[in-house]
């Protein structure tokens, strides 16, 4: 049985474990490179959640060290990258005699940006040649530009004083930038929270070489505006009803269930994006608290063109409404929801964003989208997974 398996058939046993105990189920449990260990273990991650790559990443620099440790968060330290929406290249474990190059991990950002990625657990003097030796082979072999690469140390100490003055000292300082593994786990953690998919660009821009060397304190405030921006989204959809954690349970119960529906896993992406590993399957959750009106119920979403291009472009994709609970899920299929769009309503700002007003009211147990006043109600009781759905 593969680890990933074993994951999938005792989550919460798997759950309880250690990363150096995940790592022995794996192959002959050593990470070694072109290893069945390594691919199995590589599998894993770009299948658990956020919170569990947070977990790991941790407690790879936790004392005792294990063996492999270093290995693991060289692994753990390219997932995340995968998560930030880079395209990322696996690095090599240990040095080689092949015309292979050693770096930990090559990470082609959207906007065409390669970083060349060096992990380190620990906070003793680096090597600033070795990771600019193999920059510089990438550009001769062609395969990043010179003007559009930097390097990005990836260290497991939040107190760094010595690497940025080694650093700053040095030749490679408009080349170099430093970052803790705490802070890259709080930039995910950002990453996720935010949807307006501006901000990955943003986040990603934080990495780039600018006139400062650690990003930390960029990232503290970074996270700090993420804060007041999804209070401030709360009050204005909740008018001070309900808290947001209990909005994100909201959220998460309902993610759940439409894994148990799909039969499959879903990484988290943003606050309402979420896709499979391979991202073949592309899901977008709304949830919305009940509204009461008269005798009436209602349910409100926004669903931005974003989101439709990310729907559009999936082999597979959904569109989840999470109606009060989440024993009351409407999935409906991509290509069954796109043709509504042109019947809903939709608010267009000077800014150039827009977005679809998505109101489903509840007459009895059928629950009605509402459309523009020339366009005819559309009934999706028969995309509710109820109760009796869940496992």
């Amino acid at each position: 049985m593969s680890l990933l398996s074993y994951w999938r058939s005792s989550p919460q046993e798997a759950a309880t474990k250690h990363i150096q105990q995940l790592i022995g189920i794996a192959g002959d449990g050593r990470l070694r490179d072109d290893s069945e260990t390594a691919t199995q273990f590589r599998e894993f991650l770009a299948n658990v959640g956020s919170e569990h790559l947070m977990r790991y990443a941790r407690a790879c620099l936790e004392p005792p060290k294990f063996t492999d440790s270093g290995l693991a968060l060289q692994d753990i330290v390219n997932e995340i990258g995968r998560r930030l929406d880079y395209r990322v290249t696996n690095g090599r474990y240990r040095g080689t005699a092949s015309d292979e190059i050693g770096f930990d991990g090559l990470w082609r950002a959207p906007e065409n940006h390669h970083v060349v990625i060096e992990v380190k657990t620990s906070d003793f003097r680096i090597s600033l040649e070795t990771v600019a030796r193999y920059r510089r082979e990438l550009v001769e072999r062609g395969a990043i530009e010179e003007e559009q690469s930097s390097i990005l140390y990836v260290v497991g100490r939040e107190d760094t004083g010595d690497l940025e003055a080694q650093i700053r000292g040095s030749r490679y300082a408009w080349d170099v930038r430093l970052i803790s593994v705490e802070a890259l786990l709080r930039l995910l953690s950002v990453r996720e929270d935010l949807e307006d998919p501006s901000s990955a660009s943003r986040i990603r821009s934080i990495l780039v070489p600018h006139e400062y060397t650690r990003v930390d304190g960029i990232i503290d405030l970074v996270f700090s505006t993420k804060e007041d921006i999804l209070q401030d989204d709360e009050e204005e959809e909740d008018k001070g009803k309900g808290s947001r954690s209990a909005r994100a349970q909201f959220h998460k119960a309902c993610v759940k269930h439409v894994e148990r529906v799909l039969e499959t896993n879903l990484i988290r992406r943003s606050r309402a994006t979420f896709t499979s590993a391979d991202e073949t399957l592309a899901l977008i959750c709304l949830v919305s608290r009940e509204y009461k009106g008269g005798r009436r119920t209602g349910y409100w979403f926004g669903f931005h063109p974003h989101q439709e291009d990310l729907l559009a472009e999936a082999q597979r994709g959904y569109i989840a409404l999470g109606c009060g609970s989440e024993d009351a899920i409407l999935l409906v299929p991509w290509d069954q929801f796109a043709p509504l769009l042109p019947k809903l309503n939709q608010t267009h700002k000077e800014d150039g964003s827009s977005w679809w007003h998505v109101r489903i009211h509840k007459h009895g147990d059928r629950y009605v989208l509402q459309t523009r006043a020339d366009a005819k109600k559309v009934d999706l009781t028969d995309f509710l997974l109820g109760p009796e759905t869940r496992a």
